[in-house]
Formats: C-alpha cells, structure tokens, sequence
C-alpha cells in the first residue's frame, strides 16, 4: 500500500481480530483511505463496505474490497502486467506538471507513468482488471517517488528510491464479495442498511487528503487539469465542494456527533488521536448516545515529516521538531455487553498481534486497559 498520513498500519489487526472475535459478519468503513482496515477486515471473512470521497480511494477499494480474487481473471491480470511494464516512456502531463514543473517523480519515470497511464485509459477502460492496473500503477509510483509521504511539497534533492525504475506488481487482492462506494459520509452513513461494525476515522483537522494526495487524484481522474504553487495542486482544489466539513474546526464537531448518532450499526468504532482538534471527553460524550463507551489509546511515531521539521524554500530548517510521538484513540460505542466484549477482543488482539503499542502516561488517559464508561468519563 502507498505512503500514507494517518494510516492503520498498526491498528488494523487490532480491528480484524476484534471482529473476527465477535462474529462481526458485515462491517462499515466510512472513511477507508487505502482500505488498510478494510482489507484487514475482508481478509478475516468479514463482507465490507468500503466508503470515501476520494477517487485514489475508490479506486483502492474497487481493487481490495470489491474484487473477488476468486474469480478475477489471473492469466489475464498478468498478462496486462507483462504488456504495460514493457510499454516504452512517453512523455504527457505527468512528466511536465510532475517532473519538470515539480520534483515528485524523475523524468524517466514520469514517462513511464504516462505511457502505462494512457493505454489503461484507452485499452482497459471498463475492464474489471482496470481498478486492479490501476492501483498497481499508483503504488509503482508511490515507490519511487521523491516526497517525505505527502504531495504537498517534495523533497529538496532526488530521494534515494526515485532512481529506480518504475516496476509494475500485482496489488494485494482478497478472496469473497465487497462493495466500494465513493461518496460523503455523512450523506451515505444512515443509508446504507444495518451493519455488526461501522468504523469511523474522519480527518482531524485543516490538513486535507484531496491536496495532501492531489496527484493520485490526478492520475485517476487523468483530466490534465490546471494547477497552482510549486506543488502543482489542482485548481479545483480551492473549489468549497473539494473541502469536508471534517476539516473545518467549527463545523466538525457537530458534524462528527450526528455521524456518529445516525450510523446504523450494532458497534461504533471510533479513531482518533490526541493532535487533533477535540479531545477525548468530547468524543466520549458524543459516543455515548450509543450506549457504553470504551477507550483504547495506542502510542506511536508521529508522521516521518513532522520528525523531520519545516523547512524554508531554501532547505534550511526553521524551528525545532517538536514531540516525536502521539496517541491514537480507539473508542468503542453500543450496547453494554457488547462493548465490554469488543474491548476484550480489542486488547487481546492487540497483546497477540503486537502491532499496537498501548500508551503509557498520559493525563487524559488514566489507564492502560479500556476505560468502560456509561453517561460520562469513568476516571
């Protein structure tokens, strides 16, 4: 899977084993980014609804969870592999916007990037393979991009792993049924039938993933449109309907309340983490209209760009990196007996898993366990 800010990595097994412990057989994952616990979910036997706005997302999901790997054509999707890898370069829109006006990929691979790009358009298009190529192409070219993991900015000289060339592989695809929808949240969340688990993890705060990710938008959308600033971002990307409600600081929390009232689903899982703009009360107290409330927390590193630290144009570094770590949330909402169980789950799969790192000593989190919590904050 691509570089990505806010990923799962590590509480995604956490997740599967909780639902597999539970019996979870129709899960929700409204905001599922590149389906890390989507596709950790799937892989447990759980049906998944795949949910997010974004079309590098959708596109993600269309591959991981809506595929059957049981019935995708596998001579043929290496096949596809085999001619798209041989394609020679030929320069387009990549290699100027993204290599010429911008540093993110090496010219070489900017053509590349073009030329597989351009035969999936004309030759594959609506081919149940297309997702599939698809994402095998953006994650060929996430490993040999020139950025610290967001497409914001890129980095001063040539990455180390932007000199080598572009290698198409076959993504990482899962046996049984899915769906993939691309959509809002909180329009689609109350729409979609019961589920035994919705997850929800939303933005937490200005940053946003249309520019934080802007060029998978492009190389999906391949609209060659107009851009702006030394990253290229696409222009639309100042347009109202391209910002979430999640990412505006007065709206958000209104917003997360009614989603997380209105899903319909037996258990709420919500993540979260301590940079964000609410803290952990408010997201009690909007999660006990549910019934109970359990809460995990999980220490790990920060984002490889925050360690780093912000420099100016001219590659010096101003200001000093602040902390290297934070803490991920996870709460846990519904009936009683049924988060008591989650929480178990949850806590046993992270001890086997050992993905998850439970937090140590911070003020807002008394314990290392679930704190169980019905009608308020149970200290």
């Amino acid at each position: 899977m691509i570089k990505y800010i806010g990923s799962k990595r590590r509480l995604a097994p956490v997740l599967a084993t909780m639902a597999e412990r539970l019996g979870v057989q129709r899960a929700l994952d409204l905001f599922t980014g590149t389906t890390r616990v989507a596709a950790a979910l799937k892989a447990r036997g759980v049906h998944v609804t795949a949910v997010d706005t974004a079309r590098y997302a959708h596109v993600f999901a269309r591959a991981r969870i809506e595929t059957d790997a049981d019935t995708l054509d596998d001579g043929a999707l290496d096949d596809a592999l085999a001619w798209l890898q041989q394609l020679p370069g030929r320069p387009g829109y990549v290699t100027e916007t993204f290599c010429r006006q911008a540093r993110y990929f090496q010219p070489f691979n900017g053509e590349r990037i073009d030329a597989v790009r351009d035969a999936l358009e004309h030759e594959l298009r609506g081919s149940p393979l297309f997702p599939v190529l698809l994402t095998s192409l953006i994650e060929a070219a996430d490993r040999v991009d020139s950025t610290t993991g967001v497409q914001m900015a890129y980095v001063k000289r040539w990455s180390d792993r932007s000199a080598r060339p572009l290698e198409l592989r076959r993504p990482e695809l899962l046996a049984g049924p899915g769906v993939a929808l691309r959509g809002d949240a909180c329009e689609l969340a109350g729409r979609l039938g019961h589920f035994d688990l919705a997850y929800l993890d939303p933005p937490y705060n200005q940053h946003r993933y249309y520019t934080n990710y802007h060029v998978w938008e492009t190389l999906v959308a391949w609209d060659a449109p107009e851009h702006y600033g030394v990253a290229c971002k696409r222009l639309d990307s100042r347009d109202a309907e391209q910002k979430s409600v999640f990412n505006r600081r007065r709206e958000m929390p209104r917003a997360l309340a009614e989603l997380v009232r209105s899903v319909d689903a037996s258990l709420v899982a919500l993540s979260y983490n301590d940079e964000a703009w609410l803290g952990l009360d408010e997201l009690v107290a909007m999660c006990a209209v549910r019934g109970a409330v359990a809460v995990l927390a999980f220490e790990g590193p920060r984002y490889v760009g925050a360690q780093i630290g912000i420099h100016n144009p001219a590659g010096a570094r101003v200001g000093t990196v602040g902390r290297l770590r934070n803490v991920e949330y996870l709460l846990l909402a519904g009936p009683d007996p049924l988060v008591r169980e989650a929480a178990g789950a949850a806590r046993a799969g992270a001890a086997r898993t050992g993905a998850a790192t439970p937090a140590r000593s911070r003020r807002d989190v008394v314990d290392l366990h679930p704190i169980n919590v019905a009608g308020g904050l149970s200290i």
